[in-house]
Order: structure tokens, then C-alpha cells, then sequence
């Protein structure tokens, strides 16, 4: 008979979250701040950020133990987010942390670029494997309009800097609003010719501090691929992921560009995701509108088991569709729950 592996016996997968209807939760997004440079109109409110104290927030070490908790839960893909994550003091110190959990695989980052010019290197350095730029126009007078803030040339010198960098993938978010950018989609994609970035238009979502949702300014993914496939007859149709539902690349062009129907797509069926707001919610949908507490528990000294079990329990109450479950289907702001 032949002895066991003592390697082999040594080693132990993690466990996985499972939800009731057999979706493996690997990935989730955890809002590090609630504060923010930009006002975005479709995003927050000028006064949001006096509603929330510094205190009410999730301290550095609560969230190195929400990292180090959900990677022994089997996560193995977190995206920082907020507010603008940069604004977090040490977010250079929770990548580099988060990246020493063997069990995580990628930490991810999404960012409006303002404070990239001072923390990109570092980031790097840290461990950080891709990033998100949430850039809506390339036109200053309307850059102002849609953030409320006169910070165009920072954020355009940042992404340039960011992609002649070639230190790190990145994509590009822009929320297509009619009337507001949706004219400008050739401008974005121009982009991809020079540079291997994914250009990524996503629909705008009813999470808006009901600013923007009700005035008729919304712009579908179908109207998005039709004025594409006029503009681009001779798009190379590519594989989409699991969000991405239409992309394509052109001839001679470094890059890609995807559609993301954020709305008039359900995507729960395959959803893997809880998000974890900058207050200590766990949201297991985005539809939800409650969430479950978490800060208290991890205030009160609990143990690593009991924060997992919290998380387990989170992750059973996960909705098989959250998109028609919701009652009324909206959220007060993106912002609450790191987008």
C-alpha cells in the first residue's frame, strides 16, 4: 500500500462561498473610503460626504482583516474602490498586503486618475495588477460639467501618463449619457489605436441620488452598438466576458472596446461578486437595498470564524435575481456601496 503524500496531506484548498443556487462567490469589491475629489452628477450629491464621519468608516486594520478573512473564505479577485480609494492614506499599504494572501490572485483598483501622478509607481511596486480609470469626456468644458470639479488637464495628464507608462493593464470607464458625451464615442475609441487599453461604455444605472435617472438622459447598450457598427463597419467582433456583452477591435489598432449593459442586462445568473461598502456592509446584490452589518462584529474583538460565518451567511442570502426581487429597484447613490 502506498504511503500518503505528506506534501499532499499537508496542503488545503481554501473553502469556497457557495450561494443557494450554486454560484461560487471568487470576487469582491471593497469600497476603502466613502470620500471623494469629483461630485459627479450621475454619482453623488455636492454635500454626501457630511453625511458620513470619519469614524462610521472601516479603519485600516478592519480592512486588512476583511481581506485576510475573505481570502481564507476562497476569494481570490478584489477590486479597491470607494469614494476615489486614493484618497485612502495607506492605500498603497493595503495592495501590498492584500497581495502577500496566497490565496488572492489579483488586486484590482478603480480610480478617477487625480492622484495617480503621485501613487502610481508605488502602486506598482506594491503588487497592483490592473486599473480602471473612470474618465466620462475628454472635453474640458464637459469634464467640469459631469464631476462639478475644474480638473480636466490633471486627469487627462495622469491618464496619458498612465498609458505611456505600460506598467500596468487598463481600461477606461466611461457612463454614456445622452446629450452629455454620447457624441463622443469616436473620440474614446481613437484611443485604442495607439494604446492596448480597453475602452469599456457602460449604461448608466438608477443609482444616482435621483439626479440624472429621471430626466430622459439615459443611452442604451443597443443605441451604443448601433452608432459603433455604423461608425466601424470593419470592427473585428471578439469574444465577450461574462459583462461585457459586444466587443470588438479595429485593424491596426493596439486596444478594444466593449459595451457593458449595466442595466437593460441581467446579469445574475452568473454573478460572483459581494460588495463591501466603506462603512462595513457586506451587499451580496446590488439590488439589495439592506446588506447585512458587519462593522459591529468586527469592533466587538469577534474571531475570524465568526467574521467568515457573517460573510457565509451574506453570501446565502444572495437572491437568485436580484433585478426583479428588488422591490423598487434603486439605491439611493452608486457611492454607497464603491460603484
Amino acid at each position: 500500500m502506498t504511503a500518503p503524500c505528506s506534501d499532499c496531506h499537508n496542503s488545503k484548498e481554501p473553502p469556497t462561498l457557495t450561494d443557494d443556487f450554486q454560484r461560487k462567490i471568487d470576487y469582491v469589491r471593497l469600497a476603502v473610503t466613502a470620500d471623494c475629489n469629483l461630485r459627479c452628477s450621475y454619482c453623488m450629491r455636492e454635500e454626501h460626504e457630511e453625511h458620513t464621519s470619519r469614524a462610521d468608516q472601516l479603519s485600516t486594520e478592519e480592512i486588512h482583516t476583511i481581506i485576510n478573512v475573505l481570502a481564507e473564505q476562497g476569494i481570490t479577485k478584489l477590486r479597491l474602490t470607494g469614494g476615489e480609494p486614493l484618497l485612502q492614506h495607506d492605500i498603497v499599504e493595503i495592495v501590498r498586503r492584500a497581495k502577500q494572501q496566497p490565496n488572492i490572485q489579483t488586486v484590482n483598483l478603480t480610480t478617477n486618475g487625480l492622484l495617480l501622478d503621485k501613487l502610481l509607481a508605488k502602486l506598482i511596486d506594491a503588487g497592483l495588477d490592473s486599473i480602471n480609470v473612470s474618465i466620462d469626456t475628454l472635453r474640458r468644458d464637459r469634464y467640469k460639467t459631469i464631476t462639478r470639479r475644474d480638473e480636466f488637464e490633471r486627469a487627462k495628464s495622469n491618464f496619458t501618463m498612465l498609458l505611456e507608462s505600460n506598467m500596468v493593464p487598463v481600461k477606461l470607464n466611461v457612463v454614456v449619457i445622452k446629450r452629455i458625451n454620447s457624441d463622443e464615442l469616436e473620440d474614446f475609441v481613437a484611443l485604442t489605436r495607439d494604446y492596448p487599453l480597453i475602452v469599456r461604455f457602460i449604461e448608466l444605472q438608477p443609482f444616482d441620488d435621483n439626479q440624472i435617472w429621471r430626466t430622459g438622459q439615459f443611452f442604451g447598450a443597443d443605441k451604443i452598438q448601433e452608432m459603433l457598427t455604423t461608425l466601424y463597419p470593419e470592427m473585428q467582433i471578439l469574444k465577450s466576458s461574462a459583462t461585457q456583452n459586444f466587443t470588438f477591435s479595429l485593424p491596426n489598432h493596439q486596444g478594444q472596446v466593449a459595451i457593458i449593459p449595466a442595466y437593460t442586462r441581467n446579469f445574475c445568473h452568473d454573478c460572483n461578486k459581494i460588495r463591501i461598502t466603506s462603512t462595513g456592509k457586506i451587499i451580496s446584490c446590488l439590488y439589495g437595498k439592506e446588506g447585512i452589518e458587519l462593522l459591529p462584529l468586527l469592533r466587538s474583538g469577534a474571531s475570524n470564524e465568526a467574521i467568515a460565518a457573517l460573510f457565509r451567511k451574506a453570501v446565502a442570502l444572495k437572491p437568485e435575481n436580484g433585478k426583479h426581487a428588488a422591490s423598487n429597484g434603486v439605491r439611493t447613490s452608486m457611492s454607497e456601496i464603491g460603484g
